[in-house]
């Protein structure tokens, strides 16, 4: 099954679409198709994990491939051009290549699994204040840490200087909802402000190859 590339031995492909809830499923169908029928067999694939969110408005894969030359071959081949010409129907949100620069606790299971609880953090940020914003993310986490609830805290900044993001799992929804009542995290809604505009979405995995 996918896990984080917490040492970065694979490169972080986020892609994000926003749909109407309605076509939600329909949006995810066609992506889990694409992956089965080609992507997954491209050279240099290694996982895909397809999430959908919890108010119906986005689907996220959040795919991993060994290098970027391998991913810009895939995105290169026409035969896959052709394969995924349906989701050109739907709205591409945000794509970005990434690594994961922040990864807590050290001893984190990291595995992405079907029915996992995601909270996705989207930071846009200007690329001279990135390195900055991942200081202050290294800094901030532990407090998030302390609700029982987050199992992980995964900051990923993007190759191209402009995104950042936090891939955080969960035990529970409620658990998340608690944190942002309680004034002890209080922190947490302030340290990136002056740095980046932010805004977050809660996801369920629906699926993930391989599977095992």
């Amino acid at each position: 099954m996918p896990k984080i590339a917490k040492n970065n031995d694979v490169i972080t492909v986020i892609i994000i679409f926003a749909v109407e809830p309605e076509r939600q499923q329909e949006l995810v169908d066609t992506i889990v198709e694409f992956l089965e029928k080609g992507v997954k067999n491209q050279p240099g694939f290694v996982s895909s994990s397809i999430h959908k969110s919890i108010d119906g408005v986005r689907v996220m894969n959040y795919a991993q491939w060994q290098t970027q030359e391998d991913y810009q071959a895939f995105l290169n081949n026409p035969t896959m051009r052709q394969l995924g010409v349906k989701l050109s129907e739907f709205q591409l949100h945000e794509s970005h290549i990434y690594e994961v620069v922040v990864s807590l606790p050290e001893n984190a299971d990291l595995k992405i699994v079907k029915g996992g609880k995601i909270h996705l953090a989207e930071f846009r940020v200007k690329p001279e204040n990135q390195m900055r914003l991942v200081e202050l993310e290294r800094e901030y986490l532990p407090v998030g840490l302390q609700n029982p609830g987050l199992l992980s805290g995964n900051f990923h900044r993007s190759l191209d200087g402009v995104h950042n993001v936090n891939y955080g799992q969960w035990s529970s929804f409620e658990h998340f909802d608690e944190l942002l009542k309680d004034p002890k995290y209080k922190s947490l809604s302030e340290y990136w402000q002056g740095l980046a505009e932010n805004q977050f979405h809660l996801y369920e995995v629906v699926f993930t190859e391989p599977t095992e």
